[in-house]
């Protein structure tokens, strides 16, 4: 695999210095998460302060966006995501999702679950087809680059990140899927074509569908782990920094690089 991924995955534009005027980005964790550390390294990474928020507190902290990573949230008894949807910290986010603020959240595997538990994206997240645990490297397609979380992008890249999970296969209704597919709010796809290692729909999610956005772009929730590629030293390529830096141009109003779409 080459360390450098082919020109046009993710648009140009390095990181925002970190310091005392950098944008702040809430990291959640639960009881079970094991992804806070690599996400508040990813947003690190890309030139924001990592906050971090606990489970039982509601406080955000004046957090400007909101990362709730992966992990088994309290051992994903009931359902995955299920309990963490009720926790203090997530009705604090859902408010401030919802509200005038219009917080931008980013759900990664199991934040993706929490993030449809609590309703602020729709759908479910079942077991994989396979009724297997997947670990691997993933090809995803990006097909809206018009989100708080992918503008970094261009429309059509296919990016390489890692995916780990059991119950990652996204299930919705036809009319929901119609809807998300009609209003763009599918924001990645699992690559099925192409000679890409991997090119496979890993789980049987319906539309191929890795993640998707709420209807104004602020909120999106996927199953693969852009936050274990974020430096070709450790992971696949460096592809995943794009969701961070992506967020940090929405929080600071960056103006649309050239050739974004409008």
């Amino acid at each position: 695999m080459d360390d450098h991924p082919p020109a046009g995955r993710r648009r140009p534009g390095g990181p925002v210095t970190s310091g005392s005027g950098a944008p702040r980005i809430g990291v959640v964790t639960f009881p079970g998460t094991l992804d806070d550390v690599d996400a508040a390294r990813a947003v690190r990474y890309a030139g924001a302060e990592a906050v971090p928020l606990w489970h039982a507190d509601g406080d955000l902290k004046d957090v400007e966006a909101v990362v709730i990573p992966g992990g088994f949230s309290y051992g994903d008894y009931l359902r995955a995501g299920a309990i963490a949807s009720h926790a203090p910290v997530m009705r604090s986010v859902v408010d401030a999702a919802r509200g005038p603020r219009k917080l931008p959240v980013l759900g990664i595997c199991n934040g993706f679950q929490v993030l449809c538990e609590a309703g602020l994206l729709p759908g479910a997240l079942m077991r994989n087809a396979a009724l297997k645990f997947i670990c691997r490297d993933q090809w995803l397609r990006v097909e809206n680059a018009d989100t708080a979380w992918s503008s970094r992008f261009d429309t059509g890249a296919e990016i390489l990140v890692p995916l780990k999970n059991a119950e990652g296969r996204y299930v919705a209704d036809d009319h929901t899927l119609d809807e998300l597919e009609g209003e763009g709010r599918v924001v990645f796809r699992y690559v099925t074509d192409g000679a890409q290692d991997g090119a496979t729909n890993p789980n049987g999610a319906l539309r191929d569908i890795a993640g998707i956005s709420s209807a104004d772009g602020r909120i999106v929730g996927l199953m693969p782990h852009p936050e274990h590629a974020i430096d070709p030293l450790t992971g696949p390529t460096d592809d995943g920094l794009g969701l961070f830096l992506s967020a940090l141009d929405a929080i600071t109003g960056a103006p649309t690089l050239t050739g974004a779409s409008s």
